[in-house]
């Protein structure tokens, strides 16, 4: 966005973060982490966004836990924070740290030769069907890259300089 925006995203981030530390005492929001907020041009509204660390119930507990915390957070930032208009916060679940745990799981698997099965998986809690084969397309161009990359390294060069032939 702006540099406005973006300087009053990471001011949102930071002192969320340290509302729900010392704030914020409901035990269902457990291992949170504010990864980023992403606030409208107009100030009106934010998108929190929120990686948490546990079960898929854990998760959505937490999720539930903060957006009832939220009210109390927009006020205590307009004690905080000298700015025209609180934004209204919105709070979403980050999946990009299961997104990528998922992606070097199948990166092993595609490097180990044993092909990569994504049927059996939960397209929800993946991000549904099309992530999943965006996720497995990546994976698939990633190690084609880099098997390419590693043979281009092991190949050596056709007119090495002398000094690299012999030592001096």
């Amino acid at each position: 966005m702006t540099q406005r925006t973006d300087r009053v995203d990471e001011l949102l981030r930071q002192e969320i973060g340290q509302l729900l530390a010392r704030d914020v005492a409901d035990p269902r929001i457990g291992f949170a982490t504010i990864t980023d907020v992403e606030t409208t041009p107009d100030l009106r509204h934010a998108k929190v966004w929120v990686s948490v660390i546990g079960t898929e119930a854990e998760r959505k507990a937490a999720v539930g836990a903060l957006a009832h915390a939220m009210p109390f957070i927009r006020h205590e930032l307009g004690g905080r924070l000298r700015i025209k208009r609180i934004p209204e916060l919105h709070v979403r679940l980050d999946d990009t740290s299961e997104r990528g745990t998922r992606v070097l799981r199948l990166l092993d698997e595609l490097e180990s030769g044993v092909t990569a099965d994504v049927s059996g998986l939960d397209a929800e809690a993946l991000g549904g069907r099309e992530a999943q084969d965006a996720d497995l397309a990546l994976v698939q161009v990633v190690v084609h890259l880099v098997r390419g990359f590693a043979c281009v390294v092991e190949r050596p060069h056709r007119r090495p300089r002398r000094s690299a032939i012999h030592a001096h």
